[in-house]
């Protein structure tokens, strides 16, 4: 391009074109050929950054976006890359770069993203009968309905709430209650729902009452009180059937233990008991004395208070001595049931 005039395109009303190369192209000999172009083509390169027309600085920097922002709205001033100034020479015209549209988000007045269809609504009316059938119990606009209703998205039957989002459904029914009220109501005549079912909107299971424990009452009471309330909230059934007092109740008792009952008998159980009484003596005596009788003064004893007391340590040491035999003769016994399993094993595997 030595020795060839340029076309003079920095040229504005016979006015040279001011630029600014901002400090963001740092690199000198870039600096100094971008100078010499920009003055070969008509342009002015060292007007400054308040007066330029056009600032020149290098894109890969922060400093360009942030240029870009301070100067989008000033009318009359561009900011573009140091490379712009080559293009245009080569091309043999100035054009900047040219601004497109962004849409800046958001909705235009009275336009929706997707539109409601007549299906929309009837599910969305079917949606509020099951969950709040009757208006006056409110909730009908409340943020909770309607995202309770997004939130099964998952589920194939509700596919259709992913349509819009829970703030569009609710708006929908707000700006047109009355005529979702009368849809609603005409659904709630024919499907006659009771306040109060399960899965109605507003309805949770009732907490469990717990009773704050008063001071000086025992745990025992406390406990005796709420199982009489229990029964009297629920009365046991009539046709619950009740065991004779006569009829033996299947369990562990039952298990037999060999000739336990006769040992008892005879050595530590209830006939040995009554024979600690004594002879015929004193039974006749308590049977026939209805009142104590006292002994007065010097008077003599009475006759149950005749008996010695080395008599009734004999008895005393002689009973204890039943029991503790009684009680060896059943842990003899509990002690072979426990066995029987492991010699049964045994011969099993010997027979084996």
């Amino acid at each position: 391009m030595a020795g060839m005039l340029l076309k003079q395109i920095f040229v504005e009303d016979g006015t040279p074109m001011a630029m600014h190369i901002h400090p963001s192209v740092a690199n000198i000999n870039a600096r100094t050929t971008l100078s010499e172009r920009i003055a070969h083509s008509g342009g002015n390169p060292n007007a400054a950054a308040h007066s330029a027309r056009v600032i020149l600085a290098d894109p890969n920097t922060e400093a360009f976006q942030h240029l870009i922002k301070t100067y989008q709205e000033t009318p009359g001033v561009y900011v573009e890359s140091y490379l712009w100034v080559k293009k245009c020479i080569e091309r043999g015209v100035v054009a900047f770069t040219p601004v497109v549209f962004k849409n800046p988000g958001g909705r235009r007045p009275g336009e929706e993203r997707m539109s409601f269809t007549d299906k929309d609504e009837e599910l969305l009316a079917h949606w509020i009968a099951a969950k709040i059938p009757f208006k006056e119990i409110g909730g009908r606009t409340g943020n909770r309905l309607y995202q309770q209703l997004c939130e099964l998205h998952s589920d194939p039957e509700y596919a259709w709430v992913t349509r819009h989002t829970w703030q569009s459904w609710r708006e929908r029914y707000k700006k047109n209650a009355a005529r979702f009220d009368n849809m609603i109501a005409a659904i709630v005549a024919e499907t006659k729902p009771t306040p109060g079912e399960k899965g109605q909107f507003g309805y949770v299971r009732r907490p469990e009452r717990r009773k704050r424990a008063r001071k000086g009452v025992p745990k025992d009471e406390e406990f005796d009180e709420e199982m009489t309330e229990l029964h009297a909230e629920r009365p046991l059934s009539s046709k619950m059937g009740t065991i004779p007092d006569n009829q033996p109740i299947a369990g562990p008792s039952n298990i037999g233990f060999p000739q336990l009952t006769s040992t008892m008998d005879a050595q530590g159980g209830p006939a040995a008991m009554s024979a600690a009484r004594g002879g015929p003596i004193e039974e006749e005596l308590d049977e026939t004395e209805g009142d104590w009788a006292v002994r007065v003064g010097n008077a003599p004893p009475p006759g149950w208070a005749k008996r010695r007391a080395s008599n009734d340590l004999h008895d005393g040491q002689h009973l204890k001595k039943q029991r503790q035999e009684w009680q060896s003769k059943v842990l003899y016994h509990i002690k072979l049931l426990l066995k029987l399993p492991i010699c049964m094993s045994s011969i099993q595997i010997s027979g084996i």
